[in-house]
């Protein structure tokens, strides 16, 4: 099913390049992996196992790591209001609701696919911003929803947690298996896989934060034309970063893992070098673009009014 939401051939063309470079960068460590370690049984289990994981899991991990819970419309009876209104207009499924009890104002969508999503809202988000504004951020964690680009980040970033693992599971097993038996073809491979996974670390890491950084400016834009008022989620983006500014750094360091979903990143008021490689535009770029989308709507509407 095709929503309404405003589609994008250059995120879908970015989406594509990023998931087939990650699948040759995957393909090969796997096979530097099975070269090093000589045991491809023990590189396939681990990695189908993480892949699995992280693709049908990925939402109940993030629930569970950002305390939230899925709740009923009896009990949110406004947000689950919002929620249906914008699925109608945008002609897709209707994912879970979730509300985490969060003072730190922020949303985020996860899910394999638009029939299996969750959309989650912190309590500071929803006691801080006025209907309309909710109503612009929902559009936005939807947008990414009906594009697909959530399930993408989440299959994308899998394999920087494989590298993890490995490197984990090398030291391990070097420090408490090869004792006695150490040798330079030990420590040789040892090192290579070391650095084999560190590097594509780097290069998948560095691929998700261009393609998570288009895709958040992607939702801006089918979010304001969806709502039809650019203007408000400009608002929300402006109070939410501001308020989110103001929270201590070392009260956000567990959220700042989730930084690659939520509506806007969890920085505190001195972001520093964290900055550069942030998986979000600035706020000044997606103000601006929001700008532009409300004076193309504002000459749009124009002759409209005037017959």
């Amino acid at each position: 099913m095709r929503s309404r939401f405003q589609s994008d051939r250059r995120l879908t063309v970015r989406m594509t390049v990023t998931l087939f470079l990650l699948g040759l960068l995957y393909v090969a460590f796997v096979a530097a992996l099975i070269a090093l370690l000589k045991s491809w049984v023990l590189v396939v289990v681990i990695a189908a196992a993480a892949l699995g994981a992280q693709y049908w899991f990925s939402d109940r991990i993030a629930l569970y790591a950002m305390h939230g819970r899925i709740v009923e419309r009896e009990e949110y009876p406004q947000l689950h209001g919002v929620v249906d209104r914008l699925c109608a207009v945008a002609d897709m499924p209707k994912p879970l609701v979730a509300v985490s009890n969060l003072d730190m104002p922020n949303a985020f969508a996860t899910g394999r696919n638009p029939d299996h999503a969750v959309l989650c809202v912190t309590t500071g988000l929803l006691r801080r911003l006025e209907p309309e504004e909710l109503e612009g951020v929902l559009a936005h964690e939807l947008s990414h929803v009906a594009h697909k680009d959530v399930a993408v980040i989440t299959v994308a970033s899998f394999l920087g947690v494989i590298a993890g693992l490995v490197v984990r599971f090398a030291f391990y097993s070097e420090l408490f298996g090869g004792r006695g038996r150490k040798d330079q073809n030990t420590i040789a491979v040892f090192g290579a896989v070391m650095g084999i996974s560190a590097l594509v670390y780097a290069i998948s890491f560095l691929l998700i934060r261009a393609l998570s950084r288009y895709r958040e400016l992607a939702a801006d834009r089918a979010a304001a034309h969806l709502t039809g008022r650019p203007s408000a989620l400009a608002s929300a983006l402006t109070k939410v970063t501001g308020d989110i500014a103001r929270i201590p750094t070392q009260d956000l360091r567990t959220a700042q893992a989730f930084n690659a979903f939520y509506f806007t990143p969890a920085f505190g008021s001195d972001p520093g070098i964290s900055r550069l490689f942030s998986t979000h535009p600035t706020l000044e770029q997606r103000l601006e673009q929001l700008a532009r989308i409300s004076a193309e709507l504002g000459e749009a509407a124009a002759p409209g009014k005037a017959g």
